[in-house]
């Protein structure tokens, strides 16, 4: 992320460093014509011509010099797995006192589909909880099927039901199983709190929303931050929310992706922890959570809870994905999460690899890495999921919620000035 300012005036902008190019060789073409525009027209022009790619791409953790270890996809996303589909529902409306049922609503829903919306089957999948204290459906019969059928959902802990229920009907009106009659399926779906600054139990997500973020399912790039499920979220003293992140790894000369998803929402500040630097002890002080009025809540500090994602296009089998779902905790450690008593930290993994593995009928034949070659996998997972939790709170921006509750966004200048405080950066 490149920062531009005309040093004669208060004209200044962040652009990514990626259009920085493009945006020089507009202002040489747009010069030619400098005798009928004075400089001020000519970057007026050029910020409006150049607004809709700026916002559409916030700063990211690498953008702004945070350093983190391993080798990313080309969109650092969960969707750099082929045939991963995210999409969001966003809802945000009102200010001020909290009226149960009225808003203010600072929530929204989460879709995430294993290999799209139109080419779908099972996947080989399992699931960890590093503490309990939260909820995520279907996980029954994923444990004894080893198999995930339905794309992964996350909102907030009050709109569980809702989504669950809005799944299946989409699937009756896609005509999801085709001619399979009396079919049955057991939708995943997960959730995090958002009380604090969410109108929780005015049960503002509407099954229209899980229709919109099924639908709006899409590959390539993604938005962090205050969007989907995690539009409410708070996370180690700041504002959290969505975030992602992936690792390209060569096994026995094959390349493999893996990518996460979290939605965050968790731990105490005075743990948060980037680059290795005790960040949130050196802040401690700094933009602290503003709570007048909590929506019928004994909310405790450190309390929340993180649902993470991840997907790879590695050949796992069940009791492989199960052994990669638990290292996700050691990402989560990485930035101060402590599993706190209050806290529900549920993790699914998902391997897209073997895609004709599921049949009712008929025996086949499925291809898996050894066990002594998943080190590399292993490595992958922690340094995504550090990446995906510290993306999300670099994207969440300031929010007010109910009772002009307020979480902060983390302040970019003062973290990097901690890392090069402690070396961690030049």
């Amino acid at each position: 992320m490149v920062c531009l300012h005309y040093r004669k005036s208060n004209i200044g902008f962040y652009l990514p460093a990626g259009c920085l190019k493009l945006f020089s060789i507009f202002i040489h073409l747009i010069s030619a014509t400098m005798f009928s525009f004075n400089l001020k027209t000519i970057l007026s022009i050029s910020l409006v011509m150049l607004t809709g790619l700026v916002y559409a791409q916030k700063p990211r953790a690498r953008d702004i010099g945070i350093p983190f270890e391993g080798t990313p996809g080309k969109n650092n996303a969960i969707t750099d797995v082929p045939g991963v589909e995210v999409g969001y529902s966003t809802i945000i409306s009102g200010s001020g006192t909290n009226h149960i049922g009225k808003g203010p609503v600072r929530t929204g829903v989460t879709a995430i589909f294993p290999n799209g919306k139109v080419n779908h089957h099972p996947v080989f999948a399992n699931w960890y909880t590093l503490n309990g204290n939260g909820e995520m459906t279907g996980t029954t019969w994923l444990t004894e099927s080893g198999f995930l059928e339905t794309p992964v959902m996350i909102t907030n802990t009050n709109s569980v039901g809702v989504v669950r229920d809005a799944v299946l009907k989409w699937f009756v009106e896609k005509n999801w199983y085709g001619n399979e009659e009396g079919w049955y399926t057991y939708p995943v779906v997960a959730e995090t709190w958002d009380g604090v600054l969410n109108d929780i139990y005015g049960f503002q997500v509407k099954e229209s929303n899980a229709y919109e973020a099924l639908n709006t399912a899409a590959s390539g790039p993604i938005k962090e931050g205050n969007v989907g499920g995690g539009t409410g979220m708070r996370c180690l003293g700041f504002k959290g929310g969505s975030g992602t992140a992936s690792r390209i790894i060569t096994i026995n000369g094959k390349t493999y992706t893996l990518g996460v998803f979290v939605q965050s929402n968790f731990g105490r500040k005075k743990n948060l922890t980037i680059a290795g630097v005790p960040v949130g002890q050196e802040l401690q002080d700094t933009l602290n959570y503003e709570v007048h009025g909590l929506a019928q809540s004994k909310h405790q500090e450190g309390d929340g809870s993180i649902i993470v994602v991840v997907a790879t296009d590695a050949p796992l089998l069940p009791h492989q994905l199960k052994r990669i779902a638990e290292r996700v905790a050691l990402g989560v450690g990485r930035v101060g999460g402590k599993g706190e008593n209050g806290s529900g930290d549920i993790f699914i993994a998902f391997s897209t690899a073997n895609p004709d593995a599921f049949s009712r009928d008929k025996s086949t034949q499925v291809e898996m890495l050894p066990n002594d070659q998943l080190n590399p996998l292993y490595e992958a997972i922690v340094q995504s999921v550090e990446e995906a939790i510290i993306n999300a709170m670099v994207a969440a921006d300031t929010m007010e919620g109910v009772n002009g509750n307020k979480a902060y966004g983390l302040p970019h200048d003062a973290v990097i000035r901690l890392l090069r405080k402690h070396n961690m950066i030049k």
